[in-house]
């Protein structure tokens, strides 16, 4: 069964500051210059933090999501997120919510993703943002900050939070890519709780390959030295992923299940991993909760997400090993 923890579940927050409506088909073969004559789509609300705040629920969770929403795609995304039950704090967007479509070649497997970019972020969009964000955070909680930045919110834009979120005892993990990462990692005078990145991310940084565990556990040290972060989680796709912090430093292996979609397993890793964590679980079995539910959701069409069942049984099945 899912653990469920010895005591009450600390309260989580995500914030995803660039959500999209997720639009998930399928065409008999994928080709340029013809008209494709696709299936009926699949409707889904996206975004990093809305993923995690949709896994955590799939888990028997509870969290809140802050959401940035504009225009009638925000209007949209907004009732698909109360369908599925999930409490909504709403941050108006300074523009129309952003698409995204994914279409799988039925004769290949292959999956093709278009993403669209979200609208313009001005300063003082990106300071009440923060007010928002700080306002909204549960004080001894965790706050899960996940997915792209809209274009004009500054790389920095966790840095800036850091603090705020420190003085109201309120940790937060950070999940995000580019720029807005390689901010994080330079270091802080406030370091955030939880830093992940995948395995590519990791090597980017580093200016080197990181061929075995071992290297990738050194470099997330080293980014725990620097005062990056408390605790760094790099993933290494099916070699499973590793974390480095005060609990010294693990490895979770993946689980062999037949891949339908990869997407939102990055998210639902985080989601287990920070569940775990709000249960007060040990770090093994925190990230053995991350392993399952990111498997899990392998296991399912386009943007469906974990399953309970599936969950339950990979999580009795987890291998975690200290390095």
């Amino acid at each position: 069964m899912i653990p469920q923890g010895s005591g009450a579940q600390a309260p989580i927050l995500t914030v995803t500051l660039n959500p999209a409506l997720d639009l998930s088909t399928s065409a008999a073969e994928v080709v340029p210059d013809l008209k494709l004559r696709c299936a009926a789509p699949v409707i889904d609300p996206g975004g990093g933090g809305i993923n995690v705040s949709r896994a955590v629920a799939r888990m028997g969770g509870r969290s809140t999501a802050l959401v940035a929403l504009g225009g009638g795609t925000g209007q949209r995304l907004c009732a698909l997120l109360q369908e599925a039950g999930l409490p909504v704090l709403r941050l108006d967007a300074p523009g129309e919510t952003r698409q995204s479509l994914s279409v799988t070649d039925r004769g290949t497997g292959g999956q093709y993703r278009f993403v669209l970019p979200g609208p313009d972020w001005m300063p003082p969009d990106v300071g009440l943002a923060l007010d928002a964000i700080a306002g909204a955070a549960p004080a001894g909680g965790i706050v899960v900050l996940s997915g792209s930045n809209p274009p004009g919110v500054p790389a920095e834009f966790a840095a800036m939070l850091a603090p705020r979120l420190n003085r109201r005892g309120a940790r937060m993990f950070v999940d995000t890519s580019g720029a807005a990462l390689a901010a994080v990692a330079a270091g802080q005078d406030a370091p955030v709780e939880v830093l992940r990145m995948d395995d590519a991310e990791a090597e980017g940084l580093a200016g080197r390959p990181l061929p075995s565990r071992a290297d990738t556990a050194d470099f997330a040290f080293a980014l725990v030295a620097a005062g990056a972060a408390r605790s760094v989680l790099i993933a290494r796709g099916s070699d499973g992923n590793i974390v480095a912090g005060p609990d010294g430093r693990w490895h979770v292996e993946a689980h062999r299940v037949p891949i339908v979609s990869k997407v939102g397993a990055g998210d639902s890793f985080v989601a287990g991993y920070t569940l775990g964590v709000a249960r007060g679980l040990s770090l093994p079995d925190a990230l053995g909760l991350a392993a399952a539910a990111a498997s899990a959701t392998c296991m399912t069409p386009a943007t469906e997400l974990c399953h309970p069942d599936d969950i339950a049984r990979l999580y009795d099945q987890r291998i975690v090993t200290p390095i």
